[in-house]
């Protein structure tokens, strides 16, 4: 198959593109290079064009004869300065309804679409007295008394985290998150209009090799391994208890391909993309400082307004449509990005 893939060139998309040239498909590469993501001056890798997904004129050409669009490209980030907002509308959501625009002239009815956790907002929780509930945003007066999980809103339990399913409702607490999901509903409007097919992949806490440094495009993960590559101590938040599921990027490279091979059964369907293995931020900077020799990290009770507490995925979905399961378990994954190459 003749694929394009957007954000070629990225920490994500360059995984994606070799995954799917490596199985014999003609990829075709496109990438704007973002300095924020790729520092300034980069240039594209060899056989990737340089393209603005948001410049129809210069997207249109490089779709003739494409049967799958591969849509990693996105500008990424926690989101929270309300500034931002005209750029993450711009190069998510514009960007997407020109490629969705350009496919459809195209006659190209197929997208796996990267969307991301975030559209999931808090999470799931439920109380032990009155089930599942939708908690109220932390109060800052909880957080500066170290009270970091979530409580009931109807009689102040403390919850407890649950799997999220694709069914969950969709409740973005962030411009990022903002742009995702209407992402999302962009490509599922789009699917109704054209009868086209699009398979949207929640990525979680992705990490691996090559993984940017000390970008807003960098994780959690990779903040951590910059502190031990200084000597230092890695910084965690809260209590370290936050859970998450960290997947490795070759699996959501793998992912990725099994959507390629399955778009086109259903108009719109989403899947979570997780290991399906919870680890809490204190185990994965622990891991991290234990692989490298390093000081293990400190636990400095300090919060950032809007976090998150808890988000963890249900793996099921994604097995069950694409025949994908993760197979790089967070402690494997961890043990080598701990010593992995970065990208400056």
């Amino acid at each position: 198959m003749r694929v394009l893939v957007t954000g070629a060139a990225g920490f994500i998309g360059a995984r994606v593109a070799d995954a799917l040239a490596a199985l014999g498909h003609d990829v075709v590469g496109v990438d704007m290079m973002l300095p924020a993501a790729h520092g300034p001056g980069s240039t594209p890798p060899e056989g990737c064009h340089r393209v603005d997904v948001r410049d129809a004129d210069a997207l249109a050409p490089l779709l003739s004869g494409v049967d799958v669009v591969c849509h990693q490209a996105a500008m990424v980030g926690a989101g929270v300065n309300a500034a931002d907002a005209p750029e993450y509308g711009s190069h998510n959501d514009y960007a997407t309804t020109v490629l969705l625009a350009q496919m459809a002239a195209a006659r190209c009815g197929r997208l796996v679409l990267a969307s991301s956790m975030v559209v999931y907002g808090q999470g799931r929780y439920e109380c032990p007295e009155h089930g599942e509930v939708d908690p109220l945003p932390r109060r800052r007066e909880d957080l500066d008394a170290g009270a970091f999980e979530h409580r009931c809103p109807v009689g102040g339990e403390q919850l407890s985290w649950q799997l999220v399913g694709e069914d969950a409702p969709l409740r973005p607490r962030s411009l990022y998150a903002a742009s995702k999901t209407a992402q999302e509903h962009f490509a599922l409007a789009w699917s109704d209009a054209v009868e086209g097919s699009v398979i949207a992949l929640r990525y979680h806490n992705v990490y691996g090799p090559n993984m940017p440094r000390d970008t807003p495009y960098s994780g959690v993960a990779a903040i951590f391994r910059s502190a031990l590559e200084r000597g230092e101590p890695p910084q965690v938040f809260e209590d370290g208890a936050q859970m998450r599921d960290f997947v490795h990027v070759h699996d959501v490279a793998a992912a990725n391909v099994a959507a390629v091979n399955r778009v086109g059964s259903k108009r719109f369907v989403a899947a979570n993309v997780c290991s399906g293995q919870p680890i809490s931020i204190r185990e994965v900077a622990e891991q991290l400082s234990w692989a490298r020799g390093g000081q293990p990290p400190q636990v400095t009770g300090q919060y950032r307004s809007g976090d998150v507490r808890h988000i963890v995925a249900d793996p099921s979905r994604a097995r069950a449509l694409l025949g994908f399961a993760a197979r790089i378990r967070p402690e494997t994954g961890l043990r080598e990005f701990a010593d992995a190459p970065l990208r400056n």
